[in-house]
């Protein structure tokens, strides 16, 4: 039994129905069973063109995709470094497209692969196929794509994109995993203190009753902190989740509350200043990705602003990207906005008096992404006595409150 792919070139109209896979199984002239693949419109496609080609077809199945999970920024990072390495190894783009499709562990990627796949066959150019998904493929992304077909580099744009990709993923997960401990003990604080406010104090309490004495004052105050949140703990609730409610919403619509969020966030101590080193690595390397690309210094600039993830930096990059186009240096026109230190801006200066700026950049995106390293490997450290004292503090300062009757009690027996 022999194994073969058959395949035909074809191009569909781009107004008509989307290709799908197809495997088929069938007999050659000489009567050897042969199987393989091959995209069609649809299945009467597929047995059509097999005759033509001396095929008696006895199975065709189209092959059913799931419907998969999110497609994660991990996921396009993949694609791109696979997609890279086959292009410079002289893989033909449609072939690559194929393997990545094939090879994809999520039927959401496979899906969105395939429909990319269909708009180049059918006449769009990869940068033009790529912007239907503006979701999964930014405005940089897409423009470094256009520049490499126009300029026939596109296996060396892939891979720096690829590159690209790979770090800002990788300072995105460092930037996580600085927050996560934190944020996951101050949950679980919360959640503890709800549990004793709901729940055990209130036992305490009818206990204390029966004793007939004045308690000590911080018992009081527990007491009445407890009574307040089990009569009114659905309002305590109500008020939390419509704050984050109301701030994620603006948030996402208005450029003041994100621009006045993201300022508070930079100034937060420790985390603020990790952020902010992360943010000026992802703006230096967006910035070096897209210079060395031949895009020029005013263009690139209007994606670097949104890359950065800060609103704080893009409306800087917006501000420098005015002065730049009206003539300013950008080593000037980074002076006036602010918002970034002394030595990126000399880096920066000495880049442009060198014609090396793409490079300087890159030094700097590397630089500020191992301090972020260093700060992040640091922040456990530091964090692990500052949130044992506030457990203590707090969880602690209920407990001794709620035991002080019993001291009291047990004094005075005694």
């Amino acid at each position: 039994m022999a194994t073969t792919t058959l395949t035909k070139n074809r191009r569909a109209a781009p107004t008509g129905p989307k290709d799908s896979l197809y495997h088929w199984e069938g007999k050659d002239k000489t009567g050897k069973i042969i199987r393989g693949e091959m995209r069609a419109q649809g299945e009467a496609v597929v047995q059509a063109s097999l005759r033509r080609q001396g095929v008696l077809v006895s199975k065709v199945k189209k092959q059913k995709m799931s419907r998969g999970h999110k497609i994660t920024d991990k996921d396009i990072s993949l694609f791109t470094r696979q997609l890279a390495t086959m292009m410079r190894s002289g893989v033909p783009l449609l072939q690559a497209f194929d393997i990545g499709i094939k090879g994809a562990t999520n039927p959401s990627l496979a899906r969105m692969l395939n429909e990319i796949r269909t708009d180049v066959e059918s006449g769009a150019s990869l940068s033009q196929a790529f912007s239907k998904h503006p979701v999964y493929f930014d405005k940089l992304f897409v423009n470094l794509v256009g520049a490499g077909e126009q300029a026939g580099i596109l296996d060396n744009l892939l891979e720096r994109l690829a590159t690209y990709k790979e770090k800002i993923l990788a300072i995105k997960s460092k930037i996580k995993s600085a927050l996560f401990y934190p944020i996951a003990v101050i949950i679980v604080a919360a959640l503890v203190i709800t549990v004793i406010m709901l729940f055990v104090i209130p036992e305490f309490k009818n206990v204390f009753t029966s004793f007939g004495a004045d308690l000590p004052v911080p018992t009081q105050i527990v007491i009445a902190m407890s009574d307040f949140f089990v009569t009114y703990w659905y309002l305590v609730f109500g008020t939390i989740f419509g704050i984050v409610t109301v701030i994620s919403y603006l948030y996402k619509r208005s450029p003041q509350m994100q621009n006045a969020v993201d300022r508070a966030v930079l100034k937060l101590p420790v985390v603020g200043e990790i952020i902010r080193k992360a943010t000026v690595a992802r703006w230096a390397r967006t910035l070096s990705t897209m210079f060395a690309a031949g895009v020029p210094l005013v263009e690139a600039l209007d994606s670097v602003g949104g890359a950065s993830g800060n609103h704080v930096y893009l409306v800087a990059t917006k501000q420098i990207q005015t002065e730049v186009s009206t003539g300013s240096s950008l080593t000037v026109a980074m002076q006036n906005v602010d918002v970034f230190p002394t030595m990126v801006i000399q880096m920066v200066s000495i880049g442009e008096e060198s014609g090396q700026l793409d490079g300087m950049l890159g030094r700097v995106a590397d630089f500020f992404e191992q301090e972020v390293d260093d700060a992040v490997a640091g922040l456990s450290t530091l964090l692990e006595p500052i949130i044992m004292v506030f457990l203590g503090v707090v969880i602690g300062g209920l407990v001794v409150a709620m035991y002080l009757p019993i001291f009291k009690l047990g004094a005075v027996v005694g």
